[in-house]
């Protein structure tokens, strides 16, 4: 069975659109409610739900919506307020309940919203119980009994809950005294959080895209926009830079002079310190991630493996393989002896460590890893375009795939979250790169999509 509304990282779009409207998240929460009362997979016969979400305007009224959905559905409903998506999936899992709930769209602008769930083990549903919901939602919505009503009451602390745990991933041994950070919280979820865990283990934190107003969210700051990070560390003469986006579950990081290093570069980093320590059996990344880190890994004798684009098909390879890290280069970073999920603040303490364990400053640790020039364009299509059936662009396809031979590769790929072909051509030359990029995004034009 094919999923008709979740896609790889939950259900995301436009707000006021099918499907991010009152009435069918409303109906979501209270299929979802069903699932859990009606199956041992999540919960009980009594299940408790935590929500949490980012600082968009449109979170107020959604989380309403799925509040009523799950007391209709005689699901208890703890609210958490803006909280970052992997300190729902924490809290989920520490607190016990039968399940969380996200309401974000992650790095999407502010118009946009989505609604993401986990587990009562703090990992995403599995397939089942989403086919579940969705088979729940074809049927009509009704509301049990008055004396079976789900209640809703605010998880107190839950900042601080969270701000604990993330620290408790940082060695003991160790702290992060002497280092001015610039820690850009992308006006989303971490605002009032990622800043605190920084200093609380000793930095010195600038703290920038921390004042949200519900819709500035990922507006020219945060992991996906890091200019302004890199701006920030310059001026403050800061030792390095932390970006993380809305939901603060990606990570990019900046260094002393202002360079981005991405998740394929950090990951790298986490690899080298781990096998410093210990042993490293493997590695998972994505179609996307950077050749030169794939042989760089080889070099170390430690295994690679790619999974298709997606956290979701991360973790899957990993737990097959029995790995402990993996990632991808947007920033979303599992250090599975760590967390459950994705959490950019837990993955930026451990690229920390590793400097503090090494005695090297950030742009240091990468002299001997250069990455292959990478060019990806984003080319905006009808939902539900399929590229695949488009003529001109296989064609052009083939071409370069044959001009690049084996000094390069090729990706095209749909979008899980936008309606977006994402067109990624990688090349030992960055010019090569660019000019095959757009040769292939403009077979995708309008009047094809």
């Amino acid at each position: 069975m094919t999923r008709k509304y979740f896609g790889t990282d939950g259900i995301r779009g436009k707000v006021g659109v099918s499907p991010i409207t009152p009435d069918f998240v409303m109906r979501l929460g209270y299929a979802a409610g069903k699932v859990l009362t009606q199956t041992d997979v999540l919960g009980g016969s009594k299940p408790t739900v935590l929500i949490g979400k980012d600082t968009r305007v449109s979170g107020y009224m959604l989380e309403a919506s799925l509040e009523a959905g799950f007391a209709a559905a005689g699901v208890d409903v703890m609210l958490s307020g803006p909280m970052p998506t992997p300190a729902v999936a924490y809290l989920t899992r520490a607190l016990r309940l039968s399940a969380g709930v996200v309401i974000s769209a992650s790095h999407n602008p502010y118009e946009d919203n989505g609604i993401k769930f986990f587990s009562a083990q703090g990992t995403k549903l599995p397939d089942e119980v989403e086919l579940a919901i969705e088979a729940e939602l074809e049927r009509e919505m009704q509301c049990v009994s008055s004396d079976h009503l789900g209640k809703a009451h605010r998880l107190r602390d839950a900042n601080g809950r969270y701000i604990e745990f993330c620290k408790s991933t940082f060695p003991a041994e160790l702290d992060l005294r002497g280092l001015k950070i610039v820690v850009d919280c992308a006006n989303g979820a971490a605002y009032d959080i990622a800043p605190h865990v920084f200093h609380e283990l000793g930095a010195e934190v600038i703290p920038i895209g921390n004042h949200p107003n519900g819709f500035n969210i990922n507006d020219k700051v945060g992991a996906t926009a890091p200019d302004a990070l890199s701006l920030a560390v310059r001026a403050n003469h800061a030792d390095l830079g932390i970006a993380l986006d809305g939901d603060a579950d990606r990570l990019m990081m900046v260094d002393k002079n202002g360079k981005v290093y991405d998740g394929d570069q950090l990951l790298y980093l986490m690899v080298i310190d781990r096998l410093a320590i210990g042993t490293v059996p493997g590695v998972v990344g994505t179609l996307m991630t950077n050749m030169a880190v794939e042989l760089a890994l080889k070099e170390l004798d430690v295994d690679f493996a790619r999974a298709k684009v997606g956290d979701r098909y991360v973790l899957e390879q990993m737990r097959e393989r029995g790995w402990l890290l993996g990632g991808e280069g947007s920033g979303h970073l599992l250090c599975l002896d760590k967390h459950t999920t994705g959490d950019g603040i837990v993955s930026a303490l451990q690229v920390l460590s590793a400097l503090r364990r090494n005695g090297k400053s950030l742009d240091e640790c990468f002299e001997n890893l250069e990455l292959f020039p990478q060019v990806l364009i984003n080319v905006k299509v009808s939902p539900g375009f399929e590229w695949q059936n488009n003529e001109m662009l296989m064609l052009e396809k083939s071409r370069v795939d044959a001009e690049l031979g084996n000094k390069g590769r090729v990706l095209i790929r749909a979008s899980g979250t936008e309606p977006l072909i994402r067109v990624m051509v990688e090349a030992f030359d960055a010019e090569v790169a660019n000019t095959l990029a757009r040769r292939l995004a403009d077979c995708i034009t309008p009047k094809s999509a």
